[in-house]
């Protein structure tokens, strides 16, 4: 019961936090310039990216190269079913907000399955079943609620991201029905599972992502639009809203236009 109360008050005060917050997020979005970026923190933005780079170029790419070469493929699968499983609870309760039927059968269903004959999310029995995957956050959940994207911001560790969907992160990270019901060590099996699952991705995309990091003339830039539409396209943002070009190759000099003869 102690417990309980405890991450009571904890939510209580991540709420009070994630509204004033949101008040900034709406207010931006007001101020978002032709080309779509709104990007009033670039300067701390790009400090924060260099850190993040020299972080991956001496930890995480190695280790996730390291990672990806020896761990068996199938091995790797079940680490990201498991992390993929512990999420639906989170998914449902933002379908719900989202009043989103088809989601909130979707996540039920999934976990159901997979935690059930799928051996606690080990194997993904649903998608087995035909029942497709299915992910949303709470930064999707404000979308669907007007809330606008914001500044954009890269974030220590965790990367690119927008003021609304770090306000999401934050409001995610602690209302996922399953903080409620497990206590330690149980409660971080999640954590842990997103955290190798990331390693994995980061090896599996490791060329792709290594072109953006450190072969391209500018990879804040570079991520940044990469990111921006990315996220736009998984929300469903109008295009025309966002004033990006959508046939943009992010792969192009960002500077080859300032050439001169």
């Amino acid at each position: 019961m102690t417990t309980l109360l405890a991450k009571t008050r904890n939510l209580n005060s991540t709420i009070l936090v994630t509204a004033l917050t949101l008040l900034g997020a709406c207010t931006a979005a007001d101020r978002v310039p032709g080309d779509g970026i709104y990007d009033p923190y670039e300067t701390q933005n790009r400090k924060v990216h260099a850190f993040n780079r020299n972080l991956d170029r001496a930890l995480v790419r190695p280790v996730a190269r390291g990672y990806s070469s020896t761990v068996p493929d199938e091995l790797e699968a079940t680490v990201d079913n498991f992390a993929e499983n512990l999420g639906q609870p989170s998914n449902f309760v933002n379908s719900l907000l989202q009043a989103d039927l088809r989601g909130m059968g979707l996540s039920t269903v999934r976990f159901v399955m997979n935690t059930t004959i799928g051996i606690g999310g080990l194997v993904d029995a649903a998608s087995e079943f035909g029942i497709p995957e299915y992910d949303t956050d709470f930064g999707e959940t404000l979308y669907v609620w007007g809330a606008g994207e914001g500044a954009y911001v890269e974030l220590p560790f965790l990367g690119p991201s927008t003021t609304r969907r770090t306000v999401g992160l934050v409001v995610d990270a602690v209302t996922n029905p399953l903080d409620f019901a497990l206590d330690p060590p149980e409660v971080y099996y999640g954590t842990a599972a997103d955290v190798v699952s990331g390693i994995g991705t980061r090896g599996r995309f490791s060329d792709t992502i290594d072109a953006i990091l450190y072969e391209s003339a500018d990879s804040y830039a570079q991520t940044r639009l990469i990111y921006l539409q990315t996220r736009r396209f998984e929300l469903g943002a109008d295009v025309a809203d966002t004033a990006i070009d959508p046939y943009l190759d992010p792969y192009d000099d960002p500077y080859e236009a300032l050439d001169v003869e």
